[in-house]
């Protein structure tokens, strides 16, 4: 499948300014809508943005999301501080709303969730976030995606020229992936396999970190 026009999430966060500026460069992608509540201060030829206030409150029709192939979901935020009933609505509540809105347009499309690893896909175990991100892992499955692929991936290295990386992150970007090479990639390896996973597929729906390199080649 070559053109593919995806759809992205969280362009103004790290994960997602990542895979965007993956998705601008690659040859294979034609257009990407940026779905975010700011604009994320990129231009580029091949870039659409679409701003909204609360992802809550789409329309379940929204013909905004109309003839794309797949969504790139890379919204997300730290469970710090927060507590089940709140992660649940950011986490769970938003991304089931917003892929039943993109779904509704895209019968054939894929979805691609950027989660983390050591989720928690039985979600009864111990840890808040991991439970929530297991149940949001496994209802996005059973909605009725072409295919719904489950990214966990562990330390993600920014691609270069990135605005959006925290100060206090900037000084483990060479450190971790030197002393954990196995528990870390690069974002750019991340935008390389959410693309592939729409063009190649993948045998299995969870992608741990070796998965993930492995089809980013």
């Amino acid at each position: 499948m070559n053109s593919i026009k995806i759809i992205l999430t969280g362009a103004t966060g790290m994960v997602g300014e990542g895979v965007l500026m993956e998705c601008l460069e690659n040859p294979d992608i034609f257009q990407v809508l940026s779905v975010s509540r700011k604009p994320s201060g990129k231009k580029h030829a091949k870039l659409k943005e679409y701003i909204v206030s609360d992802f809550l409150n789409i329309d379940l029709n929204d013909e905004n999301f109309k003839g794309y192939d797949a969504v790139f979901f890379c919204a997300g935020t730290s469970s710090i501080g927060m507590n089940e009933e709140d992660y649940t609505k950011i986490t769970y509540d938003t991304t089931l709303h917003f892929a039943k809105a993109v779904l509704s347009q895209n019968p054939d499309m894929v979805f691609n969730y950027v989660s983390g690893v050591y989720t928690d896909k039985t979600e009864s175990g111990k840890l808040m976030w991991a439970r929530v991100k297991g149940r949001t892992e496994n209802a996005l499955k059973k909605l009725g995606f072409r295919a719904a692929y489950n990214f966990r991936p562990g330390f993600m290295k920014p691609v270069e020229g990135q605005q959006n990386v925290k100060w206090f992150f900037k000084p483990f970007t060479t450190l971790v992936p030197m002393i954990l090479p196995s528990k870390s990639l690069t974002l750019q390896q991340l935008g390389k396999a959410m693309i592939n996973a729409v063009q190649k597929g993948y045998p299995v729906s969870t992608l741990e970190i070796n998965d993930i390199k492995n089809l980013a080649i």
